[in-house]
Protein backbone atom coordinates (compact mmCIF):
# COMPACT_ATOMS: atom_id res chain seq x y z
CA UNK A 1 0.00 0.00 0.00
CA UNK A 2 0.88 3.08 -1.24
CA UNK A 3 -0.12 4.82 1.87
CA UNK A 4 1.75 3.00 4.04
CA UNK A 5 5.20 4.25 2.84
CA UNK A 6 3.23 8.57 2.84
CA UNK A 7 2.95 7.54 6.72
CA UNK A 8 6.45 6.50 7.31
CA UNK A 9 7.82 9.19 5.30
CA UNK A 10 5.49 11.80 7.56
CA UNK A 11 6.28 10.02 10.34
CA UNK A 12 10.76 10.07 9.55
CA UNK A 13 10.29 13.96 8.76
CA UNK A 14 8.43 14.10 12.64
CA UNK A 15 11.73 11.87 13.87
CA UNK A 16 14.25 14.38 11.71
CA UNK A 17 12.56 17.93 12.94
CA UNK A 18 11.91 16.43 16.69
CA UNK A 19 16.25 15.56 16.76
CA UNK A 20 17.73 19.00 17.63
CA UNK A 21 15.03 18.88 20.95
CA UNK A 22 16.21 15.37 21.97
CA UNK A 23 20.18 17.09 21.28
CA UNK A 24 19.75 20.55 23.07
CA UNK A 25 20.78 20.20 26.58
CA UNK A 26 19.29 23.63 27.38
CA UNK A 27 15.24 22.70 25.76
CA UNK A 28 12.36 22.83 27.86
CA UNK A 29 9.09 21.25 26.59
CA UNK A 30 6.48 20.73 29.11
CA UNK A 31 5.23 17.32 30.14
CA UNK A 32 1.52 19.17 28.99
CA UNK A 33 2.71 18.85 25.62
CA UNK A 34 5.59 16.27 25.30
CA UNK A 35 3.40 13.03 26.79
CA UNK A 36 0.46 13.36 25.21
CA UNK A 37 2.40 13.86 21.86
CA UNK A 38 4.43 10.60 22.93
CA UNK A 39 1.03 8.50 23.78
CA UNK A 40 -0.69 9.58 20.49
CA UNK A 41 2.54 8.35 18.61
CA UNK A 42 2.60 5.07 20.64
CA UNK A 43 -1.27 4.47 20.11
CA UNK A 44 -1.14 5.55 16.25
CA UNK A 45 2.16 2.35 16.48
CA UNK A 46 -0.52 -0.29 17.82
CA UNK A 47 -3.25 0.81 15.15
CA UNK A 48 -1.10 0.74 12.33
CA UNK A 49 0.19 -2.71 13.41
CA UNK A 50 -3.41 -3.65 13.87
CA UNK A 51 -3.99 -2.61 10.01
CA UNK A 52 -1.47 -4.71 8.95
CA UNK A 53 1.23 -1.53 7.95
CA UNK A 54 4.06 -2.15 9.09
CA UNK A 55 6.18 0.67 7.75
CA UNK A 56 4.07 3.17 8.80
CA UNK A 57 4.11 1.11 12.57
CA UNK A 58 7.92 1.64 12.82
CA UNK A 59 7.50 4.92 12.15
CA UNK A 60 5.47 6.39 14.61
CA UNK A 61 7.16 4.06 16.88
CA UNK A 62 9.85 5.94 16.41
CA UNK A 63 8.04 9.37 16.65
CA UNK A 64 6.77 8.31 20.01
CA UNK A 65 10.44 6.87 21.05
CA UNK A 66 11.55 10.58 19.99
CA UNK A 67 8.83 11.89 22.15
CA UNK A 68 9.72 9.58 24.86
CA UNK A 69 13.58 10.96 25.07
CA UNK A 70 11.98 14.41 25.09
CA UNK A 71 9.79 13.78 28.13
CA UNK A 72 12.66 11.82 30.06
CA UNK A 73 15.28 14.44 29.30
CA UNK A 74 13.78 17.57 28.24
CA UNK A 75 11.40 18.32 30.70
CA UNK A 76 11.30 21.33 33.12
CA UNK A 77 11.91 20.69 36.61
CA UNK A 78 14.14 18.36 38.80
CA UNK A 79 13.55 15.32 37.63
CA UNK A 80 14.92 12.91 34.62
CA UNK A 81 13.97 9.99 33.41
CA UNK A 82 10.63 8.36 32.71
CA UNK A 83 9.57 9.17 36.36
CA UNK A 84 8.32 12.17 34.86
CA UNK A 85 5.19 10.16 33.03
CA UNK A 86 4.21 9.36 36.66
CA UNK A 87 4.84 13.19 37.51
CA UNK A 88 2.43 14.31 34.77
CA UNK A 89 -0.13 11.74 35.89
CA UNK A 90 0.41 12.72 39.24
CA UNK A 91 -0.30 16.39 38.12
CA UNK A 92 -3.20 15.56 35.62
CA UNK A 93 -5.07 13.80 38.98
CA UNK A 94 -4.79 16.47 41.40
CA UNK A 95 -5.96 19.53 38.66
CA UNK A 96 -8.65 16.90 38.05
CA UNK A 97 -9.34 16.49 42.21
CA UNK A 98 -9.51 20.42 42.31
CA UNK A 99 -11.66 20.75 39.27
CA UNK A 100 -14.32 18.68 41.02
CA UNK A 101 -13.84 20.53 44.12
CA UNK A 102 -14.13 23.66 42.78
CA UNK A 103 -17.29 23.00 40.91
CA UNK A 104 -19.12 21.57 43.85
CA UNK A 105 -18.69 24.76 46.19
CA UNK A 106 -19.79 26.77 43.20
CA UNK A 107 -22.68 28.66 44.05
CA UNK A 108 -25.83 27.13 42.72
CA UNK A 109 -26.54 28.74 39.42
CA UNK A 110 -23.02 30.01 38.61
CA UNK A 111 -20.10 28.31 37.22
CA UNK A 112 -16.55 28.02 39.13
CA UNK A 113 -15.19 30.50 36.21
Amino acid sequence: MWQDLIFLAGSALSIVFLAPTVRDATANIPLGSSVPSMTIGAIYAATYATMGMTFSAAGSLGVAAMWSLIVSFRSPGPHDGPANIVRFARSLTRQARQAVTEEEYAAPGQSAD
